[in-house]
């Protein structure tokens, strides 16, 4: 038996005796005649690799107060508050976030159905806290391009949805374009090619989209804004059309309107209304920065579903009078 087979039957035999037979670590460190470290490394590797899932039944089917606020107030299916100290930081409320979703989406994701990625840096994070879970006839689509003039090889992006693509043992469709093309012309013309036709049919088609919101301000800073993709003359556009943030780089202002926006015309993300329609649409936010366009795109009906960490959820409530109820029609 070699080292990798080896490991594989130890993990699921100390998995056996901890979850279906209810031995301690100290217990099964004795009959297998293993250290009580050793034991903890193989529990905790039986989890990363897929061997083991934790499910977490809410068998009441009730939300917490301050879910049920956000729930009422902005109309959504479903709101998710992951619970996580203020006083450490957004990069671990980001983390505690991204581990929730990782592990939600192994609850939801179904054979058959394609699920839409804005990537991203929260995006990114989720990606790197998989949990390995095989989901038969899965398609993952790419919702924008991720190409600019330092980064061309579409590299960052193409990372993450692999990464998808690889824990589900689903088929990528890699969408190949800058994030903002030079000129709407370009754009245009390049969207009357079958191959991307192709690819934008399936981000309409998806059942589920997954994405965060952008902030040019956000504690943890968002890709878009870090990274080159937009220059000085696109920013100063920004600040002029009173942008608060964007879905999959396409920008929109306080009152959701976003159609009139110009940067918008070059842009290579789907249309908001997109958001509206889909079955089920993920919204993952965190950080204190992102809580002006979090409130703005709820209020406009851009997602169906939100997940975000305590304290973001609070600021949220605080400033978003979260008491009063909003019950129109998405």
């Amino acid at each position: 038996m070699n080292t990798e087979d080896r490991i594989y039957q130890e993990a699921l035999n100390v998995a056996t005796l901890y979850y279906y037979q209810g031995l301690t670590t100290e217990a099964i460190a004795r009959e297998m005649n293993f250290s009580r470290p050793k034991v903890s490394r193989l529990l905790s590797h039986a989890r990363s690799t897929g061997m083991v899932e934790i499910k977490i039944v809410n068998v009441q089917k009730a939300l917490s107060p301050l879910e049920s606020s956000i729930c009422e107030r902005y109309g959504l299916d479903r709101v998710h508050i992951v619970p996580a100290p203020e006083l450490m930081g957004e990069v671990v409320w980001l983390e505690r976030v991204a581990r929730y979703t990782a592990n939600y989406l192994n609850s939801i994701l179904q054979g058959g159905e394609i699920l839409a990625i804005a990537w991203g840096t929260t995006i990114s994070e989720i990606a790197s806290n998989l949990i390995p879970r095989r989901v038969p006839g899965l398609k993952i689509v790419q919702l924008n391009g991720s190409g600019n003039t330092f980064t061309p090889d579409n590299r960052y992006a193409a990372s993450i949805l692999q990464h998808f693509a690889q824990n589900f043992e689903a088929n990528v469709m890699l969408f190949p374009v800058p994030t903002f093309f030079d000129y709407r012309e370009t754009k245009d013309a390049m969207w009357r090619e079958r191959s991307v036709r192709r690819i934008i049919e399936l981000q309409q088609q998806a059942n589920v989209l997954l994405y965060s919101i952008g902030s040019v301000n956000a504690g943890v800073p968002s890709h878009v804004y870090s990274k080159g993709y937009l220059d000085p003359d696109d920013m100063a556009e920004l600040e002029r059309e009173n942008v608060i943030g964007d879905l999959a780089t396409v920008f929109f202002r306080e009152d959701g309107s976003w159609e009139d926006i110009p940067l918008n015309k070059r842009a290579s993300g789907p249309s908001l209304s997109l958001y509206r329609e889909v079955d089920r649409a993920i919204c993952v936010v965190s950080g204190r920065n992102k809580v002006p366009g979090l409130r703005a795109a709820l209020k406009a009906r851009f997602m169906s579903e939100l997940i975000v960490d305590e304290p973001t959820a609070r600021l949220l409530c605080q400033s978003g009078d979260c008491g009063e109820t909003d019950r129109e029609e998405r």
